[in-house]
């Protein structure tokens, strides 16, 4: 590993779109109300990841990218917001997701376990598809989570090592409203009583939420979290 960190995975050039999960409209994945989109794979695997289950490249929904743009656009709400999994380990497709998200005037945020550093290294070595997701991207997150650096003053990210990037001029108040933006967690429980979390809670906080909604879970629970993203 060099000083940037490591480099997204090769492009497969697989067309699809490995999903893991699909939320519709929520506020705790990034400014405003967002559609998120957890991709299926990743290889940067952060110890203490809220999303293990998500680390292998087997399983998730295949959607074709102009379906997925279709179904983010549909929900009406005011940007994309990418995590996983690594979605620059599907930069490929989802650069075409967010060109079309961008193209309606919508914002695009997305969140890596890779340093920047790395990102540019590998559009410096001939990564198109990592620099078209970068060129399409309004907001990144970019750091892997370091379990022993919580960060407990900035919302949607889970340690202080993490960088928020404005690649544009989409956000230009965002980095001084950070410290007075809360952190969220939200939590869903479908029709079969199974629950789903996403945002960002301490383990305590999360405890009492599970126990309001009358199902405390044992943990490790299932939960898509920002702030643990790796």
């Amino acid at each position: 590993m060099s000083d940037g960190g490591p480099a997204p995975r090769p492009a497969t050039g697989v067309e699809t779109v490995a999903v893991a999960r699909f939320l519709a409209a929520t506020r705790a994945e990034g400014p405003g109300e967002r559609t998120a989109v957890w991709v299926q794979g990743c290889t940067v695997r952060c110890p203490g990841c809220f999303n293990p289950h998500m680390w292998s490249f087997r399983g998730g929904q295949r959607i074709g990218p102009a379906d997925l743009a279709r179904r983010v656009l549909d929900a009406g709400t005011e940007g994309l917001t990418l995590l996983g999994g690594e979605p620059f380990d599907q930069a490929g497709p989802l650069a075409t997701v967010a060109a079309a998200v961008r193209a309606a005037g919508r914002s695009v945020m997305t969140f890596t376990g890779y340093p920047y550093a790395g990102l540019r290294r590998a559009v410096d070595a001939g990564r198109d598809d990592v620099a078209a997701l970068l060129d399409q991207t309004d907001l990144l997150v970019a750091g892997p989570f370091e379990q022993d650096r919580l960060d407990t003053t900035r919302p949607w990210v889970g340690s202080t090592n993490q960088e928020f990037l404005l690649l544009n001029d989409r956000f230009p108040r965002l980095l001084d409203e950070l410290a007075q933006t809360p952190d969220r967690v939200e939590v869903t429980v479908d029709a079969a009583g199974r629950i789903a979390v996403n945002g960002w809670a301490d383990v305590d906080a999360l405890d009492e939420l599970l126990a309001s909604v009358g199902r405390p879970q044992p943990r490790p629970l299932v939960a898509d979290g920002t702030g643990a993203h790796g």
